[in-house]
Formats: structure tokens, C-alpha cells, sequence
């Protein structure tokens, strides 16, 4: 795959799961969260699989990667975005995309580096500093104003954990997508995680049942399709065939753009208000991720500057 092919690839992840956030927000405030998710999945998955089926590209895995398969599932799709989607009911979905992108390059690398897929350095340590301090200026005042046991906390801990588990699950993923393709593992992960995360939502949503069988407003299907079409379809396998191809750390740095057009999106329809504060926390973010990113070129400056 060429620098131009990847970098393509590369701008249009960042439009598309920059405008996911929103239609994410439209669709759980009148569906379940977690079944808008599931059907979501579920339905991206089947249709990935008989594409591959088509193409007879299907390959079928077995022993240990069977196994990997299903927690890189779990990891991915059900514990990320069961989760996701339930806390941004209570966060709004500039904030929730500024959070969890800013977070997914920085636990990229903590994974990476547990996993031997990156190395440590200095860098990236301060970057990790750096980012730890743009969340503690972005949230330290909704922090401040809201109790401990709210949900408004808890909507945060909650996409704060997705990006932590779809970092886990992205690293695990990569050998496999190297050995069956991208269609595969995005089909298989979207089925499996997307059918544990149905389960999850008849068990622990009530009016789960109910839902699923009544027709849903123009706004949550559109919703749900620009999800299914663009954040799955394209977005998500796009994001497998960069993981493949140029590395976790630097397919996670889709979060650099995305952050900015979620907010955008977020200010000019939904009207969540842009502060100078907010602005001045997502700019150490994106610093921080692009430290992670660069991480090797900017030592090598650095030494090169020494020597000079």
C-alpha cells in the first residue's frame, strides 16, 4: 500500500468518525444505547462477512486465534461501545469525542509497549504528561460542579474506558488482520461483538424489547444508518487496514482531526457551547497524541541537536 493510498485512507477515518459523534447522540436519546450499537454492528458485521463470502476471501481460524478473535471482540466492540454509547446520554458528544480520541493514541502506546509493539522513550512519557494535563483542564471544572455519584461522572468514566478497551483490542487485533484480512476481522468483530452487546442490552435495558420491534424516529434511523454505512462499512474497515499497514499508534492518530470536527459539528447543530478553556485542553491533547505519534522523529531532532 502506498504513502499517498494510506494517507487517503487517513483523511477520510477522520472525517468519518468525526461526524459519527453526532449521529451517536441523535440516536441514543431515543433508542437504547446499547441496542442502537448492537443492531448497528450486527448489521455491518453480516454484511462485511457476505462481501467476503462473495469475494471468497473467508477464511476460517482456529486454535488460538479463534480465541484472540473473540476477546479482540469484546474488546473492540462490546466493552468499548456499550459503554460509549451509554455515556454520552449524560456527556455531550463534542466532550465525549474529545475525551475518548484524545485518549486511544496514548493507550495505544501504554498497550503497545506492554505487548512489544512500541518501544519507550522520554517522548512519549511527556507526551503522556502532557495529555494527562489537557484532561485535567478540560474537565476540572464539570468535575468541580458535579457531585461524585452523578452521572454526568459516570457518562465520562464510561467513554473514557472505551477508548481504553478498543486501544487493547486494536493492539491483539493486528496480527490477525495481517493473516486474514481486513474484511475478515472487521466483519467477524462487528458480528460477535455486536451480538454479545444485543444480549447485554435485552438483559440490562428494559425497554430493550419493546424498542426493537416499534419503528424508531427519521432521526435515529438516519442515525443509525450513517453509522452502519460510513462508521462501520468504510470507517471501521479503514481503520483495520490501517492498523495493518502502518501500526496502531499511527492509526490512532485519526485523533488529532476527528476532535475538531466532532466539536465543530457539536457547536453548529447540537449548540454545545466552545469555551476557551475546552479549546486550550484539546490543544494539549493533541499535542500530547502527536508526541506519541512522532515520538521517534522528534528524538531523532533531538539528538541530532545534541551532536550539532
Amino acid at each position: 500500500m502506498t504513502s499517498v493510498g494510506n494517507f487517503t485512507k487517513f483523511l477520510i477515518l477522520c472525517l468519518v468518525w468525526g461526524l459519527t459523534w453526532i449521529a451517536v447522540k441523535i440516536g441514543v436519546t431515543t433508542v437504547p444505547p446499547m441496542l442502537f450499537a448492537a443492531t448497528r454492528f450486527i448489521c455491518a458485521g453480516i454484511v462485511l462477512l457476505g462481501w467476503g463470502a462473495i469475494r471468497r476471501s473467508l477464511t476460517l481460524m482456529q486454535g488460538q486465534h479463534v480465541v484472540r478473535l473473540l476477546v479482540t471482540s469484546l474488546l473492540m466492540i462490546t466493552l468499548c461501545y456499550g459503554p460509549l454509547f451509554w455515556g454520552m446520554k449524560f456527556v455531550p458528544s463534542g466532550t465525549a469525542a474529545v475525551l475518548e480520541m484524545s485518549l486511544t493514541p496514548l493507550a495505544l502506546l501504554v498497550f503497545g509497549i506492554a505487548l512489544s509493539e512500541e518501544g519507550w522513550s522520554i517522548v512519549r512519557f511527556g507526551a503522556m504528561v502532557l495529555g494527562m494535563a489537557g484532561l485535567a483542564v478540560l474537565f476540572a471544572p464539570a468535575l468541580a460542579a458535579t457531585n461524585a455519584g452523578s452521572s454526568a461522572v459516570l457518562g465520562l468514566v464510561a467513554v473514557a474506558w472505551a477508548a481504553i478497551s478498543s486501544a487493547w483490542g486494536s493492539v491483539l487485533a493486528r496480527p490477525l488482520i495481517s493473516r486474514y484480512g481486513s474484511v475478515v476481522l472487521s466483519g467477524s468483530t462487528t458480528l460477535i461483538g455486536g451480538g454479545v452487546l444485543l444480549a447485554a442490552s435485552f438483559i440490562m435495558e428494559p425497554d430493550a424489547a419493546a424498542a426493537i420491534g416499534t419503528m424508531w424516529s427519521w432521526r435515529a434511523i438516519a442515525g443509525w444508518l450513517f453509522l452502519v454505512i460510513f462508521g462501520s462499512l468504510i470507517g471501521y474497515s479503514i481503520y483495520m487496514q490501517l492498523l495493518r499497514d502502518i501500526g496502531p499508534s499511527r492509526a490512532g492518530s485519526f485523533a488529532f482531526v476527528s476532535p475538531v470536527i466532532a466539536v465543530g459539528v457539536g457547536a453548529l447543530l447540537a449548540g454545545e457551547a466552545i469555551t476557551l478553556q475546552s479549546v486550550t485542553g484539546m490543544i494539549l491533547m493533541m499535542l500530547a497524541a502527536g508526541g506519541c505519534l512522532f515520538a521517534d522523529r522528534l528524538e531523532s531532532l533531538l539528538l541530532a541537536a545534541r551532536k550539532a
